[in-house]
């Protein structure tokens, strides 16, 4: 595991989008990836505008944004089996887990997941 490198939560890049500063200086010179099912979520919010798109997409092309591979699926289907999790919530621990990457997120039900290394982010 590289202390450099963190996986961000939907919830994240939310916040930075909306202008948090102290979670922009927390993760300035950190190499951030995304999973694949965060970049789904942030661009298909029914009410997105034009505008706010672009802000995503232009924010998204900064990351390392992480597909599904067979590894990240096969962990998926274990934590899913051992959760209450939502499958997109069990997609991106999985991602965290395979990537070996803390995921920095302000979900506390993440918090008690065996294997998932989180940095709980609390506004």
């Amino acid at each position: 595991m590289n202390g450099n490198k963190l996986l961000l939560d939907t919830n994240a890049v939310l916040y930075l989008l909306g202008g948090d500063e102290t979670l922009a200086t927390f993760l300035n010179g950190k190499d951030l990836y995304l999973s694949i099912i965060s970049e789904l979520e942030l661009l298909s919010y029914k009410k997105i505008s034009l505008r706010e798109q672009k802000i995503i997409t232009s924010f998204l092309a900064e990351l390392k944004i992480e597909n599904i591979t067979e590894e990240i699926k096969k962990n998926t289907i274990e934590v899913r089996k051992n959760t209450n999790l939502k499958l997109p919530d069990c997609i991106i621990a999985a991602t965290s887990i395979t990537l070996d990457i803390p995921l920095i997120t302000s979900d506390k039900q993440l918090s008690n997941l065996h294997g998932l290394n989180i940095i709980l982010y609390e506004k």
